[in-house]
C-alpha cells in the first residue's frame, strides 16, 4: 500500500501541480490538484484510505501522526526519479473530527527551464537591479515569484552577498544564506530583518511583506543602500501601492525606496511550457502611480503582451482571454 501512497505523489509532481488537497467530502475523501491555476479532481476514496495518506504522509514530514483536530505544519523533500522536490504540508481537522492535508510542491527551477514570455521584460527587470532600492513582486501562489527572486540574486551571488528571510525557505540555494521564520523562537520577520542589517548583505530576499513592522524595516533597508526583492500580497501592481500604504508606509517613502512593481502570472503557452509574464510598474508610470493613487487593474501594456503572444502562436486565444484581467 506504500507504494500506493507514493504513486499519488509521484502523479501530482509529473503533473507539476502546485498543490494536491486531501479532504473529507461527504462519505469519500477527494483527491484534488491545482495545475496551472486549476483545481482539478483527480479521484475519490474511501475515508479509510484519504486517513491513512494523511497518515504515511505526516509520517514522512515529521508531524504527530496520532493528532487529528489540531493544525499542523510540515515539510520534507521528495526525491523524484533523478529531481528532488520540497513538499510543505499543512493539516487539520474539522467540527466531526475528520482530517484534511494540503501538500504544497516546490519545485527547483534552473535557468534552463525558467521561460519569459518576453525575454526583453528580463532585461528591463535586470538593468533595474542597478539602481538598487526596493523591487516588489505580486501574483497568486505558485505564480513564480519566489523563483524569480532567486534567479536575480544568482546573477548577482559570486560578486555580492544574498541574505533571504523567508517563511518557510522554499529553495535550497547554497550561494545564499538563508534565514527561517521560527516563531516559537521569538524570530519574525522583523527580528531576522533587524539581524540582517548587522550582517550588512548587499542583497535582501523578503519572503513576504505582511505587516506594519515588517513593510517598516523593509523600507529601512532599502534606504540604508541595500538591495531589497520582497513579495507583497496584491491582485495587480498597482495594488501593491496601496497595500503598503495599508501597512503604513507614506508617499513619500514609496518614492524614495521603490523602483519597480511587478505583478507577474506563470502562462501556459501552445509548448505546453509554462512561462512567466510581467505587468511592471517602474520610472515615471511608477512615480505617476505614487501621486495619483487612482488607476486599478492590469495596464495596457499587459493586454498588448497578451495579444502579441497570440498573434505570434504562444498562447491561444483562450489563454488570452483568461489572462486578460491578471
Amino acid at each position: 500500500m506504500m507504494k500506493g501512497f507514493e504513486k499519488e505523489i509521484a502523479v501530482a509532481i509529473g503533473r507539476r501541480a502546485a498543490d494536491l488537497y486531501i479532504l473529507p467530502y461527504r462519505k469519500y475523501y477527494r483527491l484534488l490538484m491545482t495545475c496551472q491555476g486549476q483545481l482539478q479532481v483527480i479521484k475519490e476514496v474511501s475515508p479509510d484510505y484519504g486517513q491513512r495518506l494523511i497518515s504515511f504522509l505526516k509520517y514522512q514530514a515529521d508531524m504527530a501522526v496520532s493528532e487529528h483536530r489540531r493544525p499542523q505544519l510540515g515539510a520534507m523533500e521528495w526525491q523524484h526519479g533523478p529531481e528532488i522536490v520540497n513538499l510543505r504540508l499543512s493539516s487539520v481537522g474539522d467540527y466531526q473530527g475528520r482530517e484534511s492535508l494540503v501538500v504544497r510542491f516546490i519545485y527547483h527551477l534552473s535557468a534552463a527551464n525558467y521561460h519569459i514570455l518576453f525575454p526583453d521584460q528580463w532585461q528591463y527587470l535586470k538593468g533595474l537591479l542597478r539602481q538598487r532600492g526596493l523591487i516588489l513582486f505580486a501574483g497568486p501562489m505558485g505564480s513564480g515569484k519566489t523563483t524569480t527572486m532567486y534567479q536575480l540574486a544568482r546573477g548577482m551571488a559570486n560578486e555580492k552577498v544574498v541574505m533571504t528571510i523567508e517563511d518557510p525557505v522554499e529553495i535550497n540555494e547554497p550561494s545564499f544564506v538563508q534565514l527561517q521564520v521560527n516563531e516559537l523562537a521569538g524570530m519574525d520577520y522583523q527580528q531576522l530583518l533587524r539581524l540582517g542589517l548587522r550582517h550588512r548583505p548587499d542583497v535582501f530576499i523578503i519572503g513576504e511583506i505582511r505587516d506594519p513592522e515588517t513593510a517598516k524595516m523593509t523600507v529601512r533597508a532599502a534606504l540604508s543602500g541595500h538591495l531589497v526583492l520582497g513579495t507583497v500580497h496584491a491582485q495587480n501592481a498597482y495594488g501593491v501601492i496601496s497595500r503598503l500604504e495599508q501597512l503604513g508606509v507614506t508617499p513619500s517613502f514609496l518614492c524614495q525606496t521603490l523602483t519597480g512593481i511587478y505583478y507577474q502570472r506563470l502562462i501556459p503557452t501552445c509548448t505546453g511550457q509554462p512561462a512567466v509574464l510581467f505587468d511592471c510598474l517602474a520610472g515615471a508610470h511608477l512615480k505617476k502611480a505614487i501621486d495619483q493613487q487612482g488607476k486599478r487593474g492590469m495596464s495596457d501594456e499587459w493586454r498588448k503582451h497578451l495579444e502579441c503572444a497570440f498573434q505570434n502562436g504562444q498562447i491561444t486565444a483562450t489563454v488570452k482571454e483568461e489572462f486578460a484581467q491578471g
